[in-house]
Parts: structure tokens; sequence; C-alpha cells
């Protein structure tokens, strides 16, 4: 019976969902990488790391474009999409940002607030969809900034690994805000966050 309702699950994947499923992978690849670079310190590894995240965003942008080819879309394949998405555009780049040498107590915890918002996001448009839904079926706008947004900030990671600016060496320095330290290259992990959240900004949806 077990292997039965396995083979079921495998059969019920549509085309559009493995490229959801790569994106979650390249998600991971990325975190894995700055995992790598926290033992070996090697700065090819968190650039490695870097462009894994734009490759999440191609597939993510590809499943939705295959699913409306083939008509394939499904409550599956949007829950799906949406896990992957908080992989590869809210943990992968909180992970990065700590990884290149975000670490302080401060940093620590802008970096939860903006996956915190990420998810929240993600969680809001699922519910809130069928009232973003125009005449044709197909949402119009979305309520604060789309998660993949946040690959921007992934290049600000891959531009300090690229002039070697990484850990001490971070553009901006740090300084201590009570019991912690703050790198102000975080702050934008945190305007990011609270973009995504916001209810007053509308972005059309292309």
């Amino acid at each position: 019976m077990g292997d039965r309702k396995h083979f079921t699950l495998i059969r019920s994947f549509h085309l559009a969902d493995l490229f959801t499923l790569a994106n979650a992978f390249c998600g991971m690849g990325a975190i894995f990488s700055a995992m790598a670079y926290l033992e070996n310190r090697h700065a090819s590894l968190l650039l490695l790391a870097a462009a894994f995240v734009p490759l999440s965003f191609l597939f993510d942008v590809l499943d939705g474009r295959i699913a409306r080819w083939r008509h394939k879309q499904s409550l599956m394949g949007q829950e799906l999409d949406s896990l992957a998405d908080v992989i590869s555009f809210g943990v992968a780049p909180a992970c990065l940002a700590y990884a290149a040498g975000m670490q302080g107590g401060w940093d620590s915890v802008v970096l939860l607030y903006f996956v915190g918002c990420g998810v929240s996001r993600l969680a809001r448009y699922n519910v809130t969809a069928d009232d973003l839904t125009g005449e044709d079926g197909k949402v119009t706008h979305f309520e604060g900034t789309p998660i993949p947004t946040s690959t921007v900030l992934v290049g600000l990671v891959a531009v300090c690994a690229y002039m070697d600016r990484l850990d001490a060496a971070l553009p901006f320095g740090s300084f201590t805000v009570g019991p912690w330290r703050l790198h102000p290259l975080v702050l934008p992990w945190a305007l990011s966050g609270t973009l995504m959240v916001s209810k007053t900004l509308r972005i059309p949806k292309l």
C-alpha cells in the first residue's frame, strides 16, 4: 500500500513541478556552498553560492510559464512553488549574508526578520491570489515586492566576494549597539523584508 501511494505521488507531478523542484535544489545548492565557504574560506565558494540564486530565479520563471502553456496549474504546484521560493529567495540570501560576515547579534535579528517577512509574504499571496486575479484569470498585481527580488541582495554578496571584501573587510564596517554588533550592510535585508510585507505597495505583474 505504501509503495502504491509513493508511485501515485510521483505520477501527480507535472513538468512544471520538476522545474519548481529544480528551483529548490538550486536554493539548497546556494546554502551548501555558503556552508562550504565557512569551512574553507575560499571566496569562489561564495561566488558559486550566489550564482545558484539567479539560476533558481530562472527555474521559478520557467515553471510558471510551462504550467500556463500546458494548462497544468494546480493547488499542489502553487504550494510547491511557495516552499521552493522560501528556500531559494528567503533562507538562501540570509545564509549568504551570514556566511559573508554579517554575524553580529543585530545582524541575526535582521536576517531572521527578513526570512519571516518572506514566509509571511508567500503565505499572504497564497490566500489572497483569488482577490488579485483579473477577469482573464491571471493575477494582475502583487501586494508588496515579490520574494525573488531578494536576488538583488545576493548580488551584493557576490560583489563583496569578488572584491575580497568579506568578514572583517565588509563595506561600511560594523559597530556595537547595546550588547551586539551591527553591520550596516545588512540593512538592505531589513528593507527588502519590509517591502515584501507592505500592503500599500502594489506592483503590476508582468
